[in-house]
């Protein structure tokens, strides 16, 4: 005869039934305390980390962004290591921290490919010591209808603003770790929060180095070894680069290019304060998720009535 299952003891049931309720509880407070944190550092951010004793690594060091970047973390009295496709640019670089009295160190690289980014981090270490902040920084931006984008642009694209980063954290993360200290700075870009119109590969690379970060930082906190490594995502608004050649806006004065050493400054003060997630401007991070909790068709009611963005290259 097939015995008949017993009746659960009310006992127990009560006691899970008491666990879920201070499980609630918990996650409750946990949460309202996160939310006055948030706002608290709305007002007072948190203190800025000294980093006199780190050793940065700068991809697209040669020029814009990561040149600006570069000069100002040497300021600091960082370590700067410029890596670069472009080896007079990149020298140039160095020679102007090394001008300013900076401590500095170039090396080119291609950073599509994982086994020259095995050979130069195996020499930085060697000749610097190890790594202990990564800025992603380098880029391409094709500006067409996805339709006129050829197969090596896309591939391109891909492998600069997307795979350089498994590549480039898959060989410094494991020092980091082992020197429980590391910082992952990623430039994503608004167009890693909205689509945009003539940049679909573009915004595919960005959208995906912001997943790769959130991913990452969660899996490193579900990491029991509870490594000290931090993940900072950038999004920066149209930077005046020269990456982007033809950019449009309804108010120029509201929605103007962004100054590359303004977003250098900014991009450092994130990671140094440890923010997750900070763009530049700091409000279009805000307005972004304020407009996710709408229809889309008020987010592209919103984008029709700035009308900004960039205009076919071709």
């Amino acid at each position: 005869m097939p015995q008949e299952d017993q009746p659960a003891n009310p006992g127990v049931q009560l006691y899970n039934v008491v666990l879920i309720l201070v499980d609630i509880l918990v996650f409750f407070a946990k949460a309202t305390y996160n939310i006055v944190m948030s706002l608290v550092h709305l007002v007072a951010p948190p203190e800025a980390d000294d980093i006199s004793q780190d050793v940065v690594l700068i991809t697209g060091a040669g020029h814009g962004m990561g040149k600006c970047l570069s000069l100002q973390y040497a300021a600091f009295g960082t370590t700067v290591v410029c890596v670069d496709i472009n080896e007079k640019t990149n020298s140039e670089t160095v020679a102007e921290i090394k001008q300013r009295g900076g401590k500095a160190f170039g090396y080119v690289c291609d950073v599509t490919s994982r086994t020259q980014i095995v050979e130069l981090v195996e020499k930085i270490k060697q000749q610097v010591g190890v790594v202990t902040i990564l800025v992603n920084n380098a880029g391409i931006m094709p500006t067409h209808p996805l339709l006129q984008q050829t197969e090596q642009e896309i591939t391109k694209t891909f492998q600069i603003n997307v795979m350089a980063h498994f590549w480039l954290i898959q060989t410094l993360l494991p020092d980091m770790i082992q020197k429980n200290r590391g910082h992952i700075v990623a430039l994503s870009s608004v167009a890693g929060l909205v689509g945009f119109k003539n940049l679909v590969p573009y915004c595919g690379t960005k959208f995906a180095v912001r997943g790769i970060m959130e991913a990452l930082a969660e899996e490193i906190r579900s990491d029991p070894r509870k490594p000290n490594i931090k993940f900072t995502s950038i999004y920066p608004y149209m930077v005046d680069t020269g990456l982007c050649k033809r950019p449009h806006t309804r108010f120029p004065e509201l929605m103007k290019m962004v100054k590359p050493e303004d977003a250098a400054a900014a991009i450092i003060d994130a990671q140094r304060r440890g923010l997750v997630e900070a763009s530049i401007p700091m409000y279009l991070l805000y307005l972004n998720t304020f407009m996710r909790n709408f229809p889309l068709k008020n987010g592209q009611l919103l984008g029709d009535f700035l009308d900004t963005g960039v205009n076919s290259d071709l």
